[in-house]
């Protein structure tokens, strides 16, 4: 496969998937909220959706105060912010249109439709009248494009590239959503376990779609150590950190055809050491560590895998 096809199927899905990230996280910080009523200060629930995702300085620039109507602006339809799902959706669609004879027919009219309804009049009116139908339509439009793309794409090398994309920005997605409820909307000690503290670690659970898995798994208890633990180191959980890692590992032994107990490249040997690390890893080593250090640590690992798989597979674009 040449490596700009690589390339551009990489970053097709990485971006769909960042779309479908704001989207999420978007609709459930509203509904908590909602859910908190009287008790909820606006600008503590808003200002750390933008810290999460590195945006400080570009939001600072272009708003004023982070409020409900300038957080949902700028990661919605901003096309000053190159993360924003417009922008995402923008990137994804072009990414697609340069590997067209790669992808199906039907990928390729999944993702233009999505890209259609961001851009129409229709998207913004339903923005502004009902969030969370016009958040529900862009989760619902990735969905239906990763649906797609595992029933109708030769499951080959293009389709591991694919994966690869989707699970390092899912990986680091969910460590942000964590991060920020534990480093910035930590609770004071007397609230620790209360109903407050109770419904932020809900709703963290919902941002990564995990609240009904977890309750399977811990039926009402919602503790801030088992949340961290279900989405750090759940072995089958799709949304955890520890199952994209080593989905991850496995589709770039895929592509290399090296058995997994070895390495091929840099990226294979980083993406192991990684997985290693977090298959064995306790929640008590976790916490003893510093909850936020270790986050931070595992997007930092997550950036060098990216960048060592882009220098193995896509520097020499061709």
């Amino acid at each position: 496969m040449l490596s700009r096809v690589a390339d551009s199927l990489y970053w097709m899905s990485r971006y769909i998937e960042r779309a479908e990230n704001d989207a999420r996280i978007l609709d459930v910080n509203l509904q908590l909220l909602l859910d908190l009523g009287g008790e909820a200060d606006a600008m503590q629930h808003w200002a750390p959706v933008i810290a999460s995702l590195e945006e400080t300085d570009l939001f600072d620039s272009l708003y004023g105060a982070a409020d409900e109507a300038s957080v949902t602006e700028f990661l919605t339809l901003q096309n000053k912010n190159p993360n924003s799902i417009v922008s995402c959706l923008t990137l994804a669609r072009e990414n697609a249109r340069t590997t067209r004879e790669q992808i199906s027919s039907e990928m390729w009219e999944e993702i233009n439709r999505l890209y259609l309804f961001v851009q129409s009049e229709a998207a913004r009116k339903l923005l502004l009248s009902s969030p969370h139908e016009f958040f529900k339509h862009v989760i619902t439009g990735s969905h239906l494009f990763q649906g797609v793309t595992d029933s109708t794409m030769t499951h080959g090398e293009g389709w591991d590239f694919i994966r690869i994309g989707t699970l390092l920005e899912r990986a680091d997605s969910t460590s942000r959503i964590l991060d920020v409820k534990y480093h910035i909307l930590l609770p004071s000690g007397e609230d620790v376990g209360g109903n407050v503290d109770t419904i932020q670690w809900m709703a963290v659970l919902k941002s990564c779609s995990a609240l009904e898995a977890y309750c399977k798994l811990y039926v009402s208890q919602v503790a801030p150590w088992k949340v961290a633990e279900f989405l750090i180191t759940h072995q089958e959980f799709p949304r955890s950190i520890r199952y994209c890692i080593d989905s991850l590992d496995h589709a770039l032994h895929r592509i290399s055809g090296v058995d997994e107990s070895r390495y091929a490249n840099e990226a294979e040997r980083l993406s192991g050491r990684l997985r290693s690390d977090v298959d064995y890893v306790t929640i008590g080593e976790i916490f003893e560590f510093g909850l936020h250090e270790y986050l931070i640590q595992i997007q930092e690992r997550l950036v060098e895998v990216s960048n060592a798989m882009y220098a193995t597979y896509c520097a020499s674009l061709a």
